[in-house]
């Protein structure tokens, strides 16, 4: 951090009461009111350097003490006081930190050098250009202090535009954070850099790189206000500086820095600390941030959009940045992992199920999207490797999903039926998902069971899970013998014989249809030994079908 000193003599003001006077053997002869504070000082050390103060005593006439209200002075009474100090040669001290507030001031009371050679105005723009501009840290505090400042004007055409002169500085003396001779973009091992910015990044140590990351500015300007944020970031991006990955990188590392966090499992902020004041400033932050996402694909990942989504549908963001968001997610949801769709909903009662409902959204646009392919899509190697991951996504989150005993039926059913067939290679892993959900529901009715397992389709079962499936007590009995049959179906192309016992499939499926019947009037008991004779291994092939006798086994 770098100051300036500003006169020498000692600090003589003091105060008394609500007023602030400096110590003199000469009254004081003119009162500046500022909000709730009077200062007693003198015209002889004010006037000769304050325009504004000449012209506002001119107007007064003839009168000894002159008393002239400025309660709209920029920085109030802090700025003015410094302002006071440097018309006596009181010592003040100017930084980043109380720059923009000084400045304002002098500009607001005409210290230029118009009115007196060597004035404030000229010795604050000569520290800006020689000291703040030279440091990244000053410049990011002189930006963050503009936003108390709206009316600041000057030395810039925006106040954005000083990081962007730090960003394409390519050579300079400096001590403070930039490259030697080099651009931004055009970092490599040999450059030697001063560091000076904040890099807190899990892994990370300054001591062991010699290299810059190139997401170096992030953190730092994550701490300005949204709206100097993003003119910060529209002018990078208008200079083309920096690839959008990085542009991404920075809108990640700010939404970090200043939304709610969705993926704990409890609510981000209590409903009694989160006021609608909160929620609308969040709001106006995530919104910002969606507009702000470069267009290119990969420019942020699926991850990062998938959790604005969820804060989206926290804070009740506008529908058309849910939409912008469900759009640019399912663009790249084969990227997506299963982490990165695990996002919790809050409940009364502390317990938290899995907020399905955000990913069937993305998965129903992306469905949309392929729908839009020609016919001959599934011909396509490269749109069928796409499909077949989210696929695998889909179904390993199911799995995930399906051991939450707070999790609705129609939920997993709705999300697995959102995929279209050609997504699923084989259904494996949908029949694990069903299984764990049936195992950690116990009390599912008998109709649930029913709707859950008509998603399955038993004809893209593997061998070991038909072998699984059939002696499963969980599935319902017509689930079952849809396995049973195919698996004789499979078991009759292959003509295996020698290693079954002699107990037809017809008999087997005419044993399970009296069971399902009577499933009408009584609980089954003892349901475990009949179908303990169920193992496709017994059951010995008789040859192949007729369509018309399949169609009747499926009906039973």
């Amino acid at each position: 951090m770098k100051f300036m000193k500003l006169g020498t003599r000692p600090d003589t003001f003091y105060t008394e009461e609500a007023t602030r006077t400096v110590i003199s053997d000469i009254p004081s002869d003119i009162v500046i009111q500022i909000n709730d504070t009077n200062y007693l000082l003198h015209k002889f050390p004010l006037l000769p350097k304050c325009g504004l103060l000449q012209r506002l005593c001119s107007d007064s006439g003839d009168s000894d003490i002159v008393t002239i209200e400025l309660h709209d002075l920029p920085g109030g009474e802090d700025a003015f006081e410094l302002c006071a100090k440097f018309c006596y040669g009181i010592m003040i001290n100017v930084s980043a930190h109380n720059f923009v507030a000084l400045f304002c001031a002098a500009k607001f009371l005409r210290m230029t050098e118009s009115v007196e050679k060597g004035n404030l105005v000229l010795k604050l723009e000569a520290f800006f250009m020689s000291c703040i501009l030279e440091g990244w840290k000053d410049s990011i505090i002189t930006l963050q202090n503009t936003s108390k400042l709206p009316e600041w004007s000057g030395l810039m055409e925006s106040p954005e535009s000083a990081l962007i002169q730090l960003l394409r500085k390519s050579s300079h003396p400096s001590k403070e954070f930039y490259f030697r001779n080099k651009s931004l973009l055009k970092t490599d091992d040999s450059l030697q850099v001063a560091w000076s910015y904040t890099y807190t990044r899990p892994g990370y140590s300054k001591k062991h790189h010699h290299s810059v990351p190139k997401d170096w500015w992030t953190e730092d300007i994550s701490d300005l206000d949204i709206d100097l944020f993003r003119c910060l970031i529209t002018a990078i991006r208008s200079t083309y500086m920096l690839s959008p990955q990085l542009i991404g990188e920075a809108l990640h590392v700010y939404a970090s820095r200043w939304l709610p966090d969705t993926t704990k499992n409890r609510p981000p902020e209590s409903s009694v600390s989160q006021t609608e004041e909160l929620m609308e400033k969040n709001r106006r932050v995530l919104e910002t941030i969606v507009i702000m996402i470069p267009g290119d694909r990969g420019s942020v990942s699926v991850g990062f959009m998938l959790r604005l989504l969820s804060i989206a549908n926290y804070l009740g963001a506008s529908p058309m940045t849910k939409a912008e968001l469900i759009r640019r997610s399912s663009l790249q949801f084969e990227e997506a992992t299963v982490n990165d769709l695990l996002f919790p909903l809050p409940s009364t009662s502390g317990r938290h199920s899995y907020d399905i409902d955000l990913v069937v959204s993305v998965l129903e646009s992306l469905v949309v999207l392929w729908r839009r392919i020609s016919p001959t899509a599934s011909e396509n190697s490269q749109f069928l490797v796409s499909i077949r991951k989210v696929g695998k996504l889909i179904d390993s989150y199911l799995l995930v999903v399906a051991k939450d005993v707070n999790m609705p039926v129609s939920k997993i059913v709705s999300l697995a039926e959102a995929l279209p067939d050609i997504a699923r290679l084989n259904h494996d892993d949908l029949y694990k998902a069903i299984n764990s959900y049936l195992k950690e529901h116990p009390d599912l009715s008998k109709a649930d069971k029913k709707r859950l397992c008509r998603i399955l389709d038993c004809q893209k079962l593997s061998p070991e899970v038909r072998a699984h499936a059939v002696k499963n007590e969980r599935l319902p009995l017509r689930t079952v013998v849809q396995v049973l049959f195919f698996e004789q179906e499979k078991g009759s192309k292959k003509q295996v014989t020698g290693c079954y016992h002699h107990q037809s499939l017809f008999e087997t499926i005419h044993q399970l249809s009296e069971m399902i019947k009577s499933e009408k009037g009584k609980e089954i008991k003892g349901e475990g030994m009949s179908r303990s004779k169920l193992d496709p291994k017994k059951i010995i092939t008789k040859g192949s079908r007729s369509d018309n006798s399949r169609d009747k086994g499926r009906d039973r």
